[in-house]
């Protein structure tokens, strides 16, 4: 997506404003995805811990739950990033059919 903008900046095409915005669209996306990493590995690890280190029956069940929720966390918000990485994409190869067409009308 980078690549377009880029490009269309360089030729005039495109607003200094625009060309930040999608920067911002596609740092906002990775942002997302560490914080979900972020939230996974906490997830994971005091899971991991409260089964360790804890003696306790229902700190160790809250352990065994951290866990799972750890690794569910992760798989959807690889998902999510996945998604909206590949929406950017259709949305990248759309403005270039749509200009395709009317360049093509004229």
């Amino acid at each position: 997506m980078l690549d377009k903008v880029h490009k269309e900046y360089h030729e005039g095409k495109l607003s200094f404003r625009d060309y930040l915005s999608a920067h911002r669209t596609i740092l906002a996306n990775d942002r997302t995805w560490l914080g979900n990493i972020r939230t996974s590995l906490t997830f994971f690890v005091a899971g991991v811990s409260f089964i360790q280190f804890f003696g306790s029956s229902i700190v160790q069940v809250i352990g065994w739950i951290f866990v799972p929720l750890g690794i569910i966390n992760l798989l959807i918000g690889l998902w999510q990033y996945r998604k909206r990485k590949n929406m950017f994409q259709l949305i990248e190869e759309s403005d270039e059919i749509v200009k395709e067409y009317f360049d093509n009308q004229k």
